[in-house]
């Protein structure tokens, strides 16, 4: 579904990523791990049109994005999950969501999401910003949902979050893709996000440093140093 062939990106003057390749799947979930400065956010902005390239290629399903703004990415099926929720804090929580269908025009979502999140439904009419950070996350993530994604790219879901939360957030990341969704996922939790995936690229000053499948790399004595504190 996503390929992406010696990508290159920059901050200005300043390198981000240096002929990155990685490829997705049809319903699989990749984790992409790495310390922070590493490149993962820029990658995923990379793929997702916020951030421009300045060499290589992306393709989805085929198509070159090279062209493509970020909206029409959107809606071809690629949706991102910032880092940071991004919520928009003064609208109500059913008004966030709807404005993740904008580019496909349809409220028929809204119930699968209330669903997947049942606090959402209870405090659909409060204002985002009331919610707690862990009830933001679940909004960004529904938002994202909202836009009928292709491939849903998650930007470091767990971050900020206490423990319990995260494995409830993790869990709903694991359901996602039993459903069959496709998931391009960056997480600071290497451990927990190699566990729920196929399979994992780590990287590092904007390089894949290694890839294979996630047990793999989970065994893997350099990311267990590294990465897992073993």
């Amino acid at each position: 579904m996503l390929e992406v062939l010696r990508l290159d990106s920059r901050y200005g003057r300043i390198p981000a990523l240096h002929g990155v390749d990685l490829r997705v799947a049809s319903g699989e979930l990749v984790a992409l791990v790495g310390a922070n400065g590493a490149g993962k956010t820029t990658l995923l902005r990379t793929i997702s049109g916020v951030q421009p390239t300045s060499g290589g290629v992306v393709h989805f399903d085929g198509r070159d994005l090279a062209r493509l703004s970020a909206r029409q990415r959107v809606q071809l099926g690629i949706v991102q999950v910032p880092e940071g929720r991004q919520v928009f804090g003064p609208l109500s929580v059913e008004d966030n969501l709807l404005l993740g269908a904008f580019a496909r025009g349809s409220r028929d979502g809204l119930h699968g999401v209330y669903a997947l999140f049942p606090i959402l439904d209870k405090k659909r009419r409060e204002p985002a910003g009331t919610l707690s950070g862990g009830q933001q996350q679940m909004l960004a993530i529904g938002r994202a949902l909202m836009a009928e994604p292709r491939l849903l790219l998650l930007d470091e879901p767990s971050m900020g979050l206490a423990p319990k939360l995260v494995a409830e957030i993790f869990a709903t990341i694991a359901a996602l893709k039993a459903q069959g969704t496709t998931i391009l996922l960056v997480d600071q939790n290497a451990r927990a996000a190699l566990a729920i995936a196929d399979r994992g690229y780590v990287m590092e000053t904007g390089r894949v440093v290694l890839d294979g499948r996630a047990a793999e790399l989970l065994r893997n004595p350099q990311v267990q140093q590294a990465y897992l504190g073993l």
